[in-house]
């Protein structure tokens, strides 16, 4: 029997995401027989062109807690801009709790240069190049949404342009010029 289009629609749709486990905890309930496990998974979801999310799932079973995680990533996510594709537009910080994390755009070539937790998020959401420090809390939960915190504080110039009402090239331009006048002060 074939399938109706709009399964086979949601087959694809969910096949151009990548997801990463991050972290799986375990946990017992003292009862009388016994002790009963309940596991609970962290996994981050992206298309690795821009869009990232994470999602926990509970469960009794390990794969069903990981399911229903990779659901509720897919609910959340968000679309970061990128540099030519590969990185940060400027250097951010992000926060959640004891987490704290710095993000700094790479040249091309660096490689992601991050931790566990971190490192999953820049994979799926298809970042190519950035150094990523975490300070505080090594809590991969507290990690990934003080990750997410930085990339919604991330700006690109389009949108920085938009919000003040001019052109990229101008906002651009005035960099540039910038940069040269600090060139030429520290000639004199």
């Amino acid at each position: 029997m074939a399938r109706e289009p709009r399964e086979r629609d949601r087959d694809d749709r969910d096949s151009e995401f990548v997801d990463r486990l991050v972290h799986i905890n375990r946990v017992a309930k003292v009862v009388k027989g016994g002790r009963r496990f309940g596991f609970a998974a962290l996994v981050v979801v992206g298309d690795q062109k821009g869009r990232v999310g994470f999602g926990h799932g509970k469960a009794r079973e390990v794969p069903e807690a990981i399911r229903k995680a990779t659901e509720a990533a897919k609910r959340g996510l968000i679309r970061v801009a990128l540099r030519e594709g590969r990185t940060l537009h400027h250097d951010v910080n992000g926060r959640h709790g004891a987490g704290k994390v710095i993000l700094r755009s790479a040249p091309q070539g660096t490689g992601i240069i991050a931790g566990g937790p971190m490192r999953a998020v820049f994979e799926t959401l298809g970042m190519q190049d950035v150094v990523a420090k975490s300070l505080g809390s090594s809590n991969p939960y507290n990690l990934v949404r003080a990750t997410f915190d930085a990339l919604k504080n991330e700006d690109s110039p389009r949108s920085v342009a938009a919000r003040r009402g001019l052109k990229v090239s101008t906002l651009q331009g005035r960099r540039r010029d910038a940069s040269d006048a600090d060139v030429v002060g520290s000639e004199a």
